[in-house]
């Protein structure tokens, strides 16, 4: 296997002669003393515990990337229920398509359309309903009245005893009895009702009312309905679940399932999502801020969607203080899938930029830490990091005009700040100023596991790799099997080795809800009321301890080295306190294999006499978690019974395996002597 590049000027002559020192006698044990061992049992592990052979991991090595993808915000982290609550993804036409917003009654009963009669200036579209049918007379409205209905995204959750905030906007030139009902898909059940009446609404009206349900459907829908003639013009209706996280408006299953990752940091909003195919369908930061009812979204037109940005900067940010990850904020540097902005017009998106910092880190009296303070931030964000578009290295004038321009700007103004050039440089050095470049890596499950070495080579001087884009992918991945988790396992064991070099890594993408399947695989899938976590979203756990850890340096030995990737690390639990030695090791072969594992450089008195075994394994490397069988695929726990410094283990075939040793100090900080020596075996 490969092993850590440990350079002269980190690690000193000494390291050096120590680490020939441990080749040469390890060479010897399995050439000698120890040949049947090694053949009998397939693999060994050496272990160095010596203080000298130990390096820091960065504290945000691993976290998460999230991108406005698969409808993972709309419809799934953020929790609004109403899909297009201000009548605007039909564009700013009169009359426009009001999808999925659906008439109950036909042409003689009742006509909608749109027309520009909102009074939120950024979003001027209103719903205008002319009701022609009364509660007497004539022509009289079919029971239950007449109206229009919202499916929400892919169906409304709505559970029994819970309670939901409805607010909408509503404007008559006559008195009006509009009924507020949620009901089940099949639209024979009540699940929750109310009247909204009022004498005089001849101005835009803000109404609010508070829900209660008193019955379950996954799939419900929301209805605005009235029997009395007249016309009525409805604009920003939302609904939202009283019991979001901290009432930031989180999903809180999925928000639990991010949090479980531990993550380090959260990039966001994307990818793709920043730039879009043109400029003008772009995430555009300033848009999203401010009052909810006042944004007015846009059509995302890489995943052709629209989003309301209910979800926006400042929710992001909030987002990341929840989780206790630092933001990573990925600016728009005036590119998209088709465009480049021309160096001469580039200033304004460099100032975009400068404000969206001063919005995060910005005082309360500075002009856009205001606007955070009035959204009920007083105290700025944390935000260190800033990415310099996405994917944009190879578009014209970015290496040379753009991310100078951009580079130059925020330095200036926030030299701490950390800015992440679009450039790979884990192959050649860079010919530009940065604190990081971004690295992106899709592979199929096989060469991604063999692309645990790709930065053994890169040079140990320079701005360090963000590998903020990972995943296996293509036929071998399935829609997230085994095989894809264990080949980003092997990968991951490897930016461990290199994290000296490698910051931080993220998978994507995070979420995807089943109804809109727009990229495969992801690591979390979800519906209005399940999801479950892939195999890849439970491999990411193993490295959950792994942020702010210790990394031993190890050596792997192995009849099938091709197979195998390893690493040992040391931890102190937060629940705890207490210190722990884990070890991962990846199988990627299809044999069960019997490993040595020798942890040299220590007192045996100071290894718990027991531990813990976790493995990530199934029958078949094919196998996918469902939501039938949600954890068909997911980490099993026992007791490990005998450890110490030579411990026998068994791998199995496609597995992922940790062993979890109680250290009684931190092992990292004792010295050993300089005569240190293989255990014997």
């Amino acid at each position: 296997m490969h092993q850590i590049p440990w350079k002269e000027q980190v690690m000193g002559t000494s390291c050096d002669q120590r680490a020939l020192v441990l080749g040469v006698l390890i060479v010897c044990c399995v050439l000698f003393r120890c040949s049947a061992t090694l053949w009998e049992t397939n693999a060994l592990l050496v272990v160095n515990a010596s203080h000298t052979s130990t390096r820091k991991i960065p504290e945000k090595l691993f976290g998460v990337f999230f991108e406005e993808i698969n409808h993972a915000g709309a419809g799934g982290l953020w929790s609004e229920l109403v899909n297009n609550r201000g009548f605007e993804s039909g564009g700013q036409h009169s009359p426009s398509n009001i999808d999925p917003w659906t008439v109950i009654g036909n042409y003689s009963l009742l006509r909608v359309s749109t027309d520009f009669s909102s009074c939120f200036k950024r979003n001027p579209m209103a719903l205008r309903m002319e009701v022609l049918c009364d509660n007497d007379g004539p022509n009289i409205c079919p029971v239950g009245g007449v109206g229009i209905f919202n499916p929400g995204y892919f169906g409304m959750n709505i559970e029994q005893g819970k309670s939901y905030n409805l607010v909408l906007y509503i404007r008559s030139l006559g008195s009006i009895n509009v009924s507020v009902s949620l009901i089940d898909h099949s639209g024979t059940r009540t699940l929750a009702t109310t009247n909204i009446i009022a004498s005089d609404v001849s101005n835009w009206t803000k109404m609010e009312v508070k829900l209660e349900a008193n019955g379950s459907d996954s799939r419900s829908q929301l209805l605005l309905r009235t029997n009395k003639k007249g016309v009525i013009w409805f604009d920003q209706v939302s609904l939202m679940p009283m019991d979001t996280y901290k009432g930031h408006g989180f999903r809180k299953d999925l928000y639990k399932m991010v949090a479980d990752l531990k993550p380090g940091f959260i990039r966001f909003p994307g990818g793709c999502f920043v730039e879009g195919e043109f400029l003008r369908n772009a995430f555009r930061w300033k848009e999203t801020v401010g009052p909810w009812e006042e944004r007015p979204g846009h059509f995302g037109d890489v995943w052709f969607y629209w989003t309301d940005d209910g979800l926006g900067y400042l929710e992001f940010l909030q987002l990341a203080e929840d989780l206790g990850a630092s933001p990573i904020w990925v600016v728009n540097s005036g590119i998209s899938h088709q465009e480049s902005v021309e160096p001469n017009n580039l200033m304004p998106f460099v100032q975009e930029a400068l404000d969206s910092i001063e919005f995060a880190r910005g005082d309360r009296n500075s002009t856009w830490g205001s606007v955070r303070a009035a959204m009920g931030h007083p105290e700025p964000f944390e935000l260190k990091y800033v990415a310099i578009g996405n994917e944009d290295c190879w578009k014209p004038y970015y290496i040379q005009q753009t991310y100078p321009a951009f580079y130059n700007a925020i330095k200036k103004a926030y030299p701490d700040i950390k800015i992440i050039s679009n450039c790979d440089g884990s192959d050649t050095p860079l010919d530009h100023p940065a604190d990081l470049y971004d690295f992106h890596l899709y592979q199929n499950p096989s060469d991604m596991f063999s692309m645990a070495d790709i930065f053994d080579p890169t040079s140990r001087v320079g701005p360090k790799a963000f590998v903020s884009e990972y995943a296996a992918t293509g036929k071998d991945a399935g829609q997230g099997n085994l095989l894809a988790a264990l080949g980003e396992a092997g990968f991951l064991i490897g930016l461990e080795r290199n994290s000296d070099i490698v910051e931080m890594a993220s998978y994507a993408p995070l979420f995807v809800n089943d109804f809109d399947r727009r990229w495969n695989p992801d690591a979390i899938v979800f519906t209005t009321s399940e999801a479950y976590g892939t195999p890849s979203y439970w491999m990411q756990h193993f490295f959950a301890e792994s942020n702010g850890a210790t990394l031993l340096k190890s050596t792997l030995q192995a009849n099938s080295s091709s197979s195998l990737e390893a690493s040992a690390i040391v931890f102190q639990n937060p629940v705890d306190k207490a210190n722990y030695l884990r070890i991962k090791v990846v199988n990627f072969g299809s044999s069960t294999v019997s490993l040595k594992i020798v942890i040299d450089g220590l007192d045996p008195n100071l290894l718990g006499t027991s531990g813990w075994k976790t493995i990530l394994s199934s029958a078949n490397v094919t196998d996918e978690n469902s939501f039938e069988q949600p954890k068909k695929v997911s980490p099993v726990k026992s007791l490990l019974e005998k450890t110490g410094t030579n411990m026998d283990v068994v791998l199995l075939p496609h597995s992922l395996t940790s062993f979890d040793v109680l250290t009684k100090s931190d092992i990292t900080q004792i010295t050993v002597d300089d005569n240190w020596y293989v255990s014997s075996m």
